[in-house]
């Protein structure tokens, strides 16, 4: 038990800091990439928070395979490199045994993994499409800041000298409306007005802006003349509220709607979803024997060639799931075949490393 929880507690550690870098890159690129879109006005600050939690189910079943691969070959290596290894073959530890140490952390990653692909990624994506396309439909300037052009949908472009208190009324506002393919006229709109607000008509859906004390212009580029209107007060129409649409990808479908379509397409979510927990227990296999090094060569000698393997696993394993979604490959073989290839080379790799013996 000593040496278990040594080794389980080595594993799990350098796993959980290997995950935190992955988890801040991949989760630092998609929060900019929000955050750009957030600043061109398309989604609103606000949801930042609850679309990055949305996308973490989907970050970590693919984080925590690959972190506790890289896991086991770094504690292991280190204990290579400081013959704490051969204390414990010294001590009557049999490669066998190191195994099951091995393989009962990976229960416990495998399960948390199956928990993210089987409910948790799918429900996230759902919730993460739903409200990007309420936003979308949405086309109103709750989504804009004061103090800058942004464009807020319908080729119109806005720019708000500041919002009252409350967040309702708006002040020194400018609107400018380009002519879209298939409108009537030619010309291009500049509204600006002291005041404004939006409401909504309960009656019929739609949003209207509305603007007091201000001017309108009409427009052509490369004209010199224009259109001017002054108004007391101005309406001008957002567009209607559309109802939430039924989001039918096999994303985001629930694993059992998965299980009971038989559409290749459909096998090919499902078998995705079911073999990464497979994986977590293949990959460990393989994380074993490769984690023996020689302390000349340090406990990163083979780091590179580990993490080219699990590329081409998860390459092959993208390219076969394609391939069944296409047609082209039986959903009756599916994925399985290449989980099999890479157990086989693990199991290959653990009979030449016992051979070596584990001096």
């Amino acid at each position: 038990m000593i040496l278990f929880r040594y080794l389980t507690r080595e594993v799990l550690l350098t796993m959980s800091a290997v995950a935190g870098i992955l988890l801040l890159v991949i989760m630092g690129s998609r929060f900019i990439r929000y955050f750009s879109d957030a600043a061109e006005g398309d989604i609103p600050v606000t949801m930042l928070g609850s679309l990055m939690m949305f996308h973490l189910p989907g970050f970590m079943e693919l984080i925590l395979p690959l972190s506790f691969f890289l896991g086991i070959l770094l504690a292991y290596g280190q204990l290579y490199m400081n013959s704490e290894i051969t204390v414990m073959v010294a001590c009557g530890m049999s490669p066998t045994r190191l195994l099951k140490v091995t393989l009962l952390p990976a229960s416990v990653v495998a399960v948390l993994v199956g928990i993210c692909s089987l409910w948790l990624t799918p429900f996230g994506a759902l919730q993460t499409e739903t409200a990007l396309e309420e936003q979308r439909s949405r086309l109103d300037v709750s989504v804009l800041a004061p103090g800058r052009f942004q464009e807020f949908g319908g080729g119109r472009t806005a720019y708000i000298g500041s919002f009252s208190s409350d967040g309702t009324e708006m002040q020194d506002v400018l609107v400018h409306e380009q002519n879209q393919p298939g409108d009537e006229g030619t010309h291009d709109y500049v509204t600006r007005a002291a005041s404004g607000y939006q409401e909504t008509r309960l009656e019929t859906g739609s949003r209207f802006l509305v603007l007091d004390d201000g001017e309108r212009y009409g427009v052509t580029p490369g004209d010199k003349s224009a259109e001017r209107l002054t108004f007391e007060r101005y309406t001008l129409r957002l567009g209607l509220n559309r109802d939430r649409q039924e989001l039918d990808s096999l994303e985001y479908a629930t694993t059992p709607a998965l299980w009971n379509n038989p559409s290749p397409r459909a096998q090919a979510q499902w078998q995705w979803r079911a073999g990464l927990p497979l994986m977590v227990f293949v990959l460990a296999l393989m994380a074993q024997p490769l984690s023996r090094v020689n302390p000349r060569q340090g406990r990163f000698g083979k780091l590179l060639p580990a993490v080219f393997l699990y590329v081409a696993y998860l390459s092959l394993l993208l390219a076969v799931v394609d391939a069944i979604g296409s047609g082209t490959w039986p959903t009756t073989l599916g994925v399985w075949p290449v989980h099999g290839l890479f157990l086989g080379l693990g199991l290959l790799l653990l009979w030449r490393s016992q051979r070596k013996g584990m001096r």
